[in-house]
């Protein structure tokens, strides 16, 4: 991969809590040229699994396009505060995927964690709700 920095977009939806869930990733380079898109239905889940789910898919997908730095952007506050350790992670579903990313995260040269507003995640939020949509269909990467 040319771009050794990505700009990364990530969501997660469940429609209940727990209830049918999906997650949305969109991989942009430096110039925001979209790289890559992905979404996957999860099943039925709570809303911070799937959070959890979009960041590990987008942090192993970063790992395989060859990015050195990534730029995060997430709205789920609860994430991003765990991930830059200003809140711990209580809870026994999410432990086993916040120590995944944490473990992908310390394989890369810079990372930059951005909480950003739901309505500057418009794209991820659509790929993760076009997968429950889509329901028990495959995992489809555009």
């Amino acid at each position: 991969m040319e771009n050794k920095k990505l700009l990364i977009y990530i969501d997660g939806a469940a429609r209940g809590n727990p209830g049918p869930a999906g997650i949305g990733v969109v991989l942009l380079d430096e110039k925001k040229k979209r790289v890559k898109d992905y979404y996957k239905f999860l099943g039925k889940t709570t809303n911070n699994i799937a959070e959890y789910n979009a960041l590990v898919y987008a942090l192993q997908e970063a790992h395989m396009l060859g990015a050195k730095e990534i730029v995060l952007h997430m709205d789920s506050e609860l994430v991003a505060k765990q991930l830059k350790g200003e809140f711990r992670v209580k809870n026994n579903n999410i432990k086993p995927l916040f120590e995944q990313a944490i473990h992908l995260i310390n394989g890369l040269e810079k990372v930059e964690i951005k909480h950003i507003d739901r309505s500057l995640n418009k794209e991820a939020d659509k790929l993760a709700n076009k997968a429950i949509n889509l329901s028990g269909l495959n995992t489809t990467i555009g």
